[in-house]
């Protein structure tokens, strides 16, 4: 399946246009035929009483986001001053909407995705009951999707969370939203498959495939299993023309329940990494290895002092299973480094000059050094700096992570997140935050910084 047409379901903006056919219903002089409640003393199956459990549980999620208008040439300040034009920057207002799930009815912790919420300056929950509250941005991990906001309301009701490991290909599953801005909406299916990834922008991913109905709208609303339990969060379609297929996929409540907790606890997610460079094995490398065949991954390199350094790995070796299965990609691997918690062990077959052995290493925190902008220059203050994760530059990543915004700051104004990467500032490209730092004091008339994520590159000035 190529992952081109998946996508992560858009946040709604703007209003739904849409025509709508009255009906005139036609005078009958006898009663509408209705099913029996029961045949043969048996009640008729209805999904009915497990969503009256459900739904008061799923919200609708209304963010705002104030996005800097930039133009070329009214940007000049000479320009600007000639106009007489304030120096203020123009914004416009982006509106959106999505769907999130209640999994805390004391605290009033919502999950949803991190592509609802993130970046937003206003967030708006509105419960089924039609009660509205502000919603705070606890945290959100882009690399999983997942977010937390939380909302100071009494009388909620939650979700209990199944354990996701224990879904089958088969199983029944319910998704509820809010599709399309028209209201809460629920749709039924099967899971279809378990286990997917190679889609989208996420960089761990293990997703839940499922038939069930979802469209744009649907984004961080829930997926049910038939006891009302929550098996997942609803984040993404496959389509080549944007709408429903039968294809949709759910991030499992395994996954999101580790995310969850770290982010209620530090407001970010810390991941455990074994220090080890990977590449898949290719027909050339199998030949220069004398491998037999092409399964499994090649490392290329150990960081000093790592998990993989302590365990006795070395490049050259060759990764063939992982906790007993077979390893079949690098992808595979690095879903393991980011979906098992901190301080996890792995266990590793290795393959060593001919030799088979196994191996055991413990994910420890990837060390990464950061930087506050407002040391590097007073425009940058609220922005902080660090270097990119090992996952990234294996993806073929350069330049500096923005791991965090402060809200109102001259940088959020300018539309930066915190899942942009900084490539370049004016025509200087950056690959190291070395370089970065290399500009404090450097006095910028202009600051525009070149960033890059999975939508692109574009440039930010930053007045």
């Amino acid at each position: 399946m190529s992952p081109r047409p998946s996508r992560r379901l858009p946040r709604l903006t703007g209003l739904l246009a849409a025509a709508v056919l009255a009906l005139g219903l036609l005078p009958c002089t006898s009663r509408a035929a209705t099913l029996p409640a029961a045949i043969d003393g048996q009640p008729m199956p209805s999904l009915a009483p497990m969503l009256t459990r459900v739904t008061p549980a799923v919200v609708n999620i209304s963010t705002t986001t104030r996005v800097a208008v930039r133009d070329a040439y009214f940007d000049d300040p000479m320009v600007r001053q000639f106009f007489g034009l304030p120096d203020t920057p123009r914004e416009r207002t982006e509106q959106s909407l999505g769907s999130g799930v209640i999994v805390d009815a004391a605290k009033g912790y919502i999950l949803t995705n991190n592509h609802v919420v993130g970046g937003a300056d206003d967030i708006s929950v509105t419960l089924q009951d039609g009660r509205t509250f502000k919603g705070k941005l606890i945290g959100t991990d882009p690399g999983t999707d997942v977010a937390v906001v939380q909302i100071p309301a009494e009388h909620l009701q939650a979700l209990p969370l199944a354990d996701s490991s224990q879904l089958r290909v088969g199983d029944y599953v319910v998704a509820v939203g809010e599709p399309f801005g028209l209201g809460q909406t629920v749709t039924a299916g099967i899971v279809s498959a378990l286990g997917r990834s190679g889609l989208g922008d996420s960089s761990y991913q293990n997703f839940i495939q499922t038939d069930a109905s979802i469209n744009p709208g649907n984004s961080g609303g829930p997926l049910v299993n038939l006891r009302g339990e929550l098996v997942g969060i609803n984040t993404m379609i496959f389509s080549p023309s944007g709408g429903n297929v039968g294809i949709g996929f759910a991030i499992p409540s395994n996954l999101t329940s580790e995310v969850m907790k770290q982010l209620i606890a530090t407001g970010k997610v810390q991941r455990g990494s074994l220090g080890v460079q990977t590449q898949a094995i290719t027909p050339r490398i199998a030949q220069l290895l004398k491998l037999s065949d092409s399964s499994g991954v090649v490392v290329t390199g150990v960081s000093d002092d790592s998990a993989a350094a302590h365990a006795g790995l070395q490049p050259g070796d060759v990764l063939t299973t992982l906790d007993g299965k077979p390893l079949h990609s690098v992808q595979e691997l690095r879903n393991a480094e980011g979906l098992l918690p901190l301080g996890s062990t792995v266990h590793l077959g290795v393959l060593r000059d001919g030799q088979r052995r196994d191996v055991s290493a413990t994910l420890t925190a990837e060390k990464l050094a950061s930087v506050d902008g407002g040391q590097l220059d007073p425009r940058l203050a609220g922005v902080r700096f660090s270097e990119l994760s090992q996952s990234q530059r294996s993806d073929g990543w350069y330049g500096v992570a923005i791991s965090a915004v402060r809200p109102g700051s001259r940088a959020a104004r300018a539309g930066l997140t915190a899942d942009d990467v900084v490539i370049g500032v004016g025509n200087q490209r950056i690959t190291s935050l070395r370089m970065l730092r290399g500009l404090a004091g450097v006095h910028l008339r202009q600051l525009v910084l070149v960033v890059a994520n999975g939508d692109g590159s574009r440039y930010v000035l930053i007045d």
